[in-house]
């Protein structure tokens, strides 16, 4: 995990920059806040490794030329065009019910968004200092939106390693209606060469990949299956469509689509205590 990363801003923005700073450095990441006389095109491809930056737009993650951030201001589009019956999403996890949801796999926090938009309450955690600082300047740059204000106001953010929140869930005796699980890094387990080649990653997926390399079973998702059980009515997995099941158990019920698919594993004898 990254520990030390470079922080770069204009003189303008140097304020901010000491903020994100103080806030990485409290999540034990060291940063080397340097200012730059531009951000722009040229001095990325200049310098490419990766790092972070901040401006009127908030904090990004770069490199290699690009930058990215959670941008649920993009999402706005298709927030609005979703329904309870056109997202396959909403039927795998009963959004219809308004339900109580630990998105334990946070990624860039859309599903999540979406999710929250079709009247969940989402819990999203994310165990990465890095990404979890982005998530939460997205969240609170969203909280403006006048859009967007009423959707995130469903969505809590915890700092938290998922399998350590799912187990302190069960330790004290507390149930949710759906735990969702979307490993970041679901190709490491095909067992079929097609589905590899019908992932094409996205500049924000390949940031994100170096940030997040793959260093364990964690980000495979198996270890997170069972504990989920524990406290879920409902779990529900995303996965490419020609991908194994997560580890290696048998859904009860499948949503197809055309590149991925919903996993669902019912617990019908739990109930709220």
């Amino acid at each position: 995990m990254v520990s030390v990363i470079r922080l770069y801003a204009e003189s303008d923005d140097q304020q901010k920059a000491q903020h994100f700073g103080a806030v990485l450095s409290s999540r034990g990441v060291q940063v080397e806040i340097e200012t730059v006389e531009k951000l722009n095109a040229r001095f990325f491809r200049l310098n490419p490794e990766l790092a972070l930056c901040v401006d009127e737009n908030g904090l990004w993650l770069c490199a290699h030329g690009m930058k990215m951030q959670p941008d649920w201001q993009a999402e706005t589009g298709r927030l609005k065009r979703a329904s309870l019956k056109s997202e396959m999403i909403a039927r795998a996890c009963h959004l219809a019910e308004k339900p109580s949801l630990i998105d334990a796999t946070a990624g860039l926090g859309h599903d999540s968004l979406l999710m929250a938009h079709l009247g969940a309450q989402v819990t999203l955690v994310e165990r990465h200092p890095i990404l979890f600082t982005l998530l939460e300047d997205t969240h609170t740059r969203a909280q403006s939106d006048v859009f967007l204000s009423q959707v995130v106001s469903r969505i809590q953010l915890v700092f938290s390693d998922s399998a350590d929140y799912l187990k302190q869930q069960a330790e004290q005796h507390r149930t949710v209606d759906v735990v969702y699980l979307d490993p970041m890094f679901p190709q490491r387990d095909q067992n079929q060469q097609a589905v590899k080649k019908q992932a094409q990653v996205k500049k924000q997926m390949q940031l994100l990949h170096m940030l997040l390399p793959e260093d364990g079973e964690m980000d495979l998702g198996d270890n997170l299956l069972e504990l989920a059980q524990k406290i879920a009515k409902r779990v529900v997995v995303k996965r490419p469509r020609l991908a194994v099941f997560l580890a290696e158990k048998e859904p009860h019920h499948q949503w197809q689509g055309d590149a991925c698919r919903f996993d669902a594993y019912f617990q019908h004898e739990l109930v709220a205590e």
